[in-house]
């Protein structure tokens, strides 16, 4: 564990049981890592709905599930595995099937989540979560910016609709009377319908947009 997440481990037996697949010991009826894996899944969502709820303070329930939903994937943990060189440390026998065409890289990730959670406790494994796995790996911005282009799908309506859409800036941030935030405007043939807050005019924009959506029933 010190060459993967830079801290020695006390019990290692549940390291190597976090990185031993079923099936290297289908007949044997030994240990394995699904109990940890399951473990360490509730973990990794607890952890990753906490760190979205402080990060996205003005976002609804169905934002927030749906971009957890991103970073938690299967296919995005598998990377993730790789990307701190899990897939040279798993212990498996797969007969002959490539291993890319599985998923226990991202399986044994979450394993040795759960490893860590019962060897260190909650805050240790939330701590390591946040600073050597979604800081240095996931890339939440980007996930989101896929996830919620709430001002293209409302330009394509506009457009569609014949509608003249415009956003406007209603204030910005202004250190002398302590505004620290943009607040944007969208007008609809010069009606206003939605107005959008955050620390970026992009941001603020795209909830404007979001919140327009919702207003327009837009599907």
């Amino acid at each position: 564990m010190k060459n993967v997440f830079g801290f020695r481990a006390k019990n290692i037996h549940l390291y190597r049981l976090a990185l031993t697949h079923k099936s290297c010991n289908q007949e044997s009826n030994r240990e394995n890592n699904e109990r940890l894996e399951f473990l360490g899944d509730a973990i990794l969502q607890s952890v990753t709905t906490s760190y979205l709820f402080q990060k996205y303070p003005c976002k609804g329930e169905g934002f927030l599930t749906e971009l957890r939903s991103k970073i938690v994937c299967r296919n995005n943990l598998n990377k993730v595995a790789c990307s701190i060189g899990l897939n040279d440390l798993i212990s498996c026998n797969l007969n002959g099937i490539p291993r890319f065409h599985s998923n226990i890289y991202g399986d044994a990730l979450e394993a040795l989540i759960g490893a860590i959670y019962l060897d260190k406790g909650y805050k240790f494994t939330e701590k390591l979560i946040y600073d050597r796995l979604i800081k240095l790996y996931i890339d939440i911005d980007s996930l989101n910016e896929k996830l919620t282009n709430f001002k293209s799908k409302l330009l394509e309506w506009s457009q569609k609709e014949k509608k003249n859409l415009k956003y406007h800036i209603v204030s910005e941030p202004d250190n002398q009377n302590n505004i620290k935030t943009y607040k944007i405007a969208i007008l609809i043939d010069d009606e206003l319908i939605a107005e959008g807050i955050d620390y970026s005019i992009k941001k603020a924009e795209q909830n404007a947009a979001e919140k327009a959506i919702l207003i327009l029933d837009i599907v």
